[in-house]
């Protein structure tokens, strides 16, 4: 392996990581094995620190192809807790409302869940990575700034119900969707269309265009995989 010259990292990034995290961890390593200060390194496309699963390191000129494999179809599962929201769409915030859910069966999510698939309108979180005159969202958000982001077009190839805890009211989603989607604000918007409300309790990105969790090194073994490479040394 030639890291400077560009190699392309498969991660499962671990809960309560972030993205740029397991960046610096990596990125770390690899300089120290190969004896520079800061080899070049980029993602393609973040993830959530709640979030787990597919994240894709370019080392090297292979960030040239960063942009390209962020169009990579994704795919995802998740858990909605139904009945509630938080300002972050997630676990991060505390819950700040609750609903009704004495009328949600696995019917009515089975019949709700297909207005979504398709290209549709979506607003981002105001707790994300999109950027407001330079700034990101969520640290506008984090400072006390009203934060006011417009929809934009994203596309939902599949969106599948994997289960439905009646008891819990909790929905397991299986969703398949192009570059930009949030998964949090369809978790939201699942909610409203239920006449209710809800956020995500879990989220794994099991999937970027045919790279799979099956293919990707955890966390935790990172090091002794570095150590299992043969090194192109600059």
């Amino acid at each position: 392996m030639n890291f400077t010259q560009g190699e392309i990292i498969y991660i499962n990034k671990p809960y309560r990581m972030s993205s740029f995290g397991a960046l610096a961890y990596v990125r770390t390593r690899i300089s120290k094995k190969i004896g520079v200060k800061r080899v070049k390194i980029g993602h393609a496309g973040t993830l959530d620190p709640l979030a787990t699963g597919v994240l894709i390191l370019c080392t090297g000129k292979k960030t040239k192809e960063i942009e390209r494999l962020q169009y990579d179809t994704k795919e995802y599962t998740a858990t909605l807790q139904l009945g509630a929201t938080t300002p972050s769409y997630d676990m991060e915030h505390e819950v700040d409302e609750t609903y009704p859910v004495e009328h949600i069966t696995r019917e009515l999510v089975e019949q709700t869940l297909p207005q979504f698939i398709g290209e549709i309108q979506q607003v981002p979180p105001q707790y994300s990575a999109v950027k407001i005159g330079g700034k990101r969202a969520y640290q506008l958000k984090r400072r006390g700034d009203e934060v006011e982001l417009k929809a934009k077009p994203v596309r939902i190839d599949e969106l599948q119900l994997t289960s439905f805890d009646e008891e819990k009211k909790q929905a397991s989603i299986r969703v398949v969707c192009g570059k930009g989607t949030y998964i949090r604000s369809l978790a939201r918007d699942i909610g409203e269309a239920l006449g209710s409300g809800a956020y995500l309790t879990a989220l794994c990105r099991t999937r970027v265009g045919e790279v799979t969790l099956a293919d990707c090194v955890e966390m935790n073994d990172f090091p002794t995989w570095l150590d299992q490479q043969e090194i192109e040394i600059p």
